[in-house]
Formats: structure tokens, sequence, C-alpha cells
């Protein structure tokens, strides 16, 4: 881009510094002036809106929000799929260990991918998750399973945020470490950080050990990252599901995109219960 930018500028340089002898006449001049001008702006307006595209690759979605390019673990952009569409029934492959609520014979799975980072995930897990929780989950009518999918190309903490809550889970306390981190953790990455989260890993007792063995078991965990390749996994079976931001759900198969109201969720629950 910043080449195509010094190329204009160039060709600008090439008009204004004619030859006297090829100097044109004052209307001429004006003339040329507005063609330059014009060539200017282009430029800056296709240099700005790809500047645009690269920004926003990969999205967190309000509830308004249309799906857009994914950025995988690593940090390197994946290639788009195709987003879900509403209706269509995806088989979103199963994960063994992946962290799950409710009843594993319910009739009704729920599947979550999210970001610790994303303010629509922190929006759905303030306004959202505790009502489906007491309605659905704890009444045993759905199963419930979180799925990772950090957007590492907007938020700077998703990636590590993720691997903590992994590490968390290997010692089976998932969804208090996911709690702490939804109530603590702010959208600019704030109590995201490496310290914020072994502060909550020490909260929760995950350093403690047992007579001596597993002592910093946590720390060692998040420090050799352990649970990327888990996290990695998740993200590519989102991608393949045509998850393109976060939050976004499964509900037996149909996807619900966006940090959605209760009663949509309520909706698609019991639909699929009657089913």
């Amino acid at each position: 881009m910043e080449h195509n930018e010094k190329i204009t500028i160039e060709k600008t340089e090439g008009i204004i510094s004619q030859p006297k002898e090829a100097q044109y006449s004052p209307a001429t001049a004006v003339a040329a002036s507005i063609v330059v001008g014009a060539i200017l702006i282009s430029a800056s307006i296709f240099y700005n809106t790809n500047l645009i595209v690269k920004n926003f690759s990969g999205q967190s979605f309000g509830s308004n929000q249309a799906p857009s390019v994914v950025a995988v673990g690593n940090g390197q952009q994946a290639a788009p799929s195709q987003p879900a569409q509403a209706g269509t029934v995806v088989n979103v492959a199963s994960r063994n260990d992946a962290p799950t609520l409710g009843n594993k014979n319910a009739k009704v799975t729920v599947i979550e991918f999210g970001d610790f980072q994303c303010p629509f995930c922190k929006q759905f897990y303030q306004q959202t998750f505790s009502q489906i929780k007491s309605a659905y989950i704890d009444s045993g009518k759905i199963q419930y399973i979180f799925r990772h999918f950090p957007l590492t190309q907007l938020h700077v903490n998703a990636q590590i945020s993720a691997e903590a809550a992994e590490c968390a889970n290997l010692q089976g306390k998932f969804w208090d470490y996911h709690n702490l981190l939804y109530t603590d953790g702010q959208a600019d990455g704030t109590g995201l950080d490496k310290a914020s989260l072994e502060k909550y890993a020490d909260t929760l007792g995950l350093n403690n050990g047992t007579f001596g063995f597993g002592k910093n078991k946590f720390n060692q965990c998040l420090e050799s990252n352990a649970t990327l390749a888990t996290v990695n996994a998740d993200q590519a079976e989102g991608s393949k599901d045509g998850v393109s931001g976060t939050p976004s759900f499964f509900i037996n198969g149909k996807i619900i995109v966006g940090a959605q109201p209760y009663a949509t969720f309520q909706q698609a629950i019991d639909a699929a219960l009657k089913q």
C-alpha cells in the first residue's frame, strides 16, 4: 500500500515539475490541478478503505452485527468460512473434555463460541446467561457447552485468557474461572493479562497443590502453553462450522449470532424442546 502511495506522489511531482517549454496555459494548469487533486483523493480513499478492512478482520458481535472474517488462535488470519445461515442445522463436532453444564443426556444442546475479551460476550454473560442457567440448565432441560473463539486481531488478551480458562478446566474449575474472567475482565484487556489470570487461579486454589504435589500447577500450565492446541482446535472447529465472530451459539445445530436478549434464546430453546 505504501508502494502505491509513493507511485502516486512521483506521478504528481512529474506533472508539477514540467520543463518550461512544456508549461500549460493558466486554464490548462487549473484543469491539470483538478485532475491531480482527484487522483490524490482517490488514492487516499483507496488507502484508508483498505486500512479499515484490515483493522476489522474478525469481530465481536452485538445483537445486530453481521459476520466478518475470522482470526485463528495463533494470530494468523484464516481463510474466511461461509457464515452459518439461520435455520440451517450444523453438525458441530464434539470435544470430549469441553466445559459442560446441565444434563449431558438432554434433548437440547446449546454450544457457545466465546471470547473472554469480547464486550458482547460479557454483555451476554451479565444479562442473559444466568436466565438461561436458571430456566434450562439447572432444571436439566439442556446441555450447555463452551468452546473458544479468541479474536486475536482485535483482542490482545483473548488468546491467553482462553488458554488460562482451559488450564482451569484441567482442574475441574472452568466455570468458576469463566465467571471471574467475565466479571473482572474488560474489553480493553484490563484484568485479562497474565498477572491477573494467575491471581484468579490463586483465588480458586489452582496453584495450591495437594500435600506438596501439584503446587503452581496452573501457572506451569499457562507458562508452557499446555492448552494452546485445545484452544486452536476449538477455533478451527468454529470456523469450519461458519462462526465468524463472538458470541455465536448453536442450539441443536441452529445458529444464533450476537448478544441477543433472553427472549430470543427462550424461543429457540423451547422450539427445540418441542421437536
